[in-house]
């Protein structure tokens, strides 16, 4: 039986109601003076879980699809794993290199060309310079940036962002690969090139967590499913159970 490559135990993440992380000390002092001015307590905004007492493992090679409708926690949970976003309570475990692909722009700094980018973006992958250098062109090639990779990529437009950025995290060497909502972006030539590309990665045994409305694209990459609905884990089994709930659940 292959290791395991992520280990979820009670996973959760907590957000408030307003919006808005912890204070500043002087905004939690002016705070409690304005509410014993006022001799009564502030009222308090509340808060919601958009993930809770998340559980799974996720073993070596293999290709897991996270469904559910807008709002169910994929992306927040995919961000824990990512270490983009601390969690609540619970931890998440990832053994080996991770490469994440995660919203637009992600890991880019806006100022910085795309070749600089390049470099960049593979240094907080963990990747040495040198390696980044040979992989270079291949990276450009397939971006189809290769007329303005010396711009600033603040003036790319939004395909031009995404293609660059799954082609740096498709040709870097990785162990654990999560994905959100990557394989909609360009045209439809450059999405068969990205689902080439993760069929690739599929076979060569690199772990896969992927989030796509796309369930057909999920059914030529995974055998698995996991269904979240409201924060919370539903079901975690083959990927017919997982899809059939989930056109269940949006059809409604």
């Amino acid at each position: 039986m292959k290791g395991i490559a992520i280990e979820v135990s009670r996973l959760g993440k907590q957000y408030s109601m307003d919006g808005r992380g912890p204070k500043r000390a002087h905004e939690a002092i002016e705070q409690a003076v304005r509410g014993l001015m006022r001799r009564k307590e502030p009222k308090d905004p509340g808060s919601f879980w958009a993930v809770k007492d998340c559980s799974f493992v996720v073993r070596q090679g293999e290709a897991v699809a996270l469904l559910g409708r807008n709002g169910a926690g994929k992306s927040v949970l995919l961000k824990m794993l990512s270490r983009v976003v601390k969690p609540s309570s619970g931890e998440a475990v990832i053994r080996g290199r991770m490469t994440a692909l995660l919203e637009l722009g992600s890991g880019f700094h806006p100022e910085l060309t795309g070749r600089e980018n390049v470099f960049f973006n593979g240094a907080i992958l963990g990747v040495r310079r040198a390696e980044m250098e040979t992989k270079l062109d291949e990276i450009v090639a397939f971006s189809e940036v290769g007329d303005f990779l010396d711009m600033p990529v603040k003036h790319y437009s939004s395909g031009m962002y995404m293609r660059l950025a799954f082609s740096i995290a498709a040709h870097v060497e990785t162990d654990v690969l999560l994905m959100d909502e990557v394989l909609a972006v360009g045209d439809s030539a450059f999405q068969e090139k990205c689902l080439n590309r993760m069929r690739r990665a599929v076979r060569q045994g690199t772990t896969v967590v992927i989030v796509s409305h796309e369930v057909s694209v999920l059914a030529e990459l995974c055998t698995r499913g996991l269904y979240m609905d409201h924060g919370k884990l539903l079901i975690d089994g083959a990927l017919a159970e997982a899809t059939d709930r989930y056109r269940k659940d949006t059809a409604a």
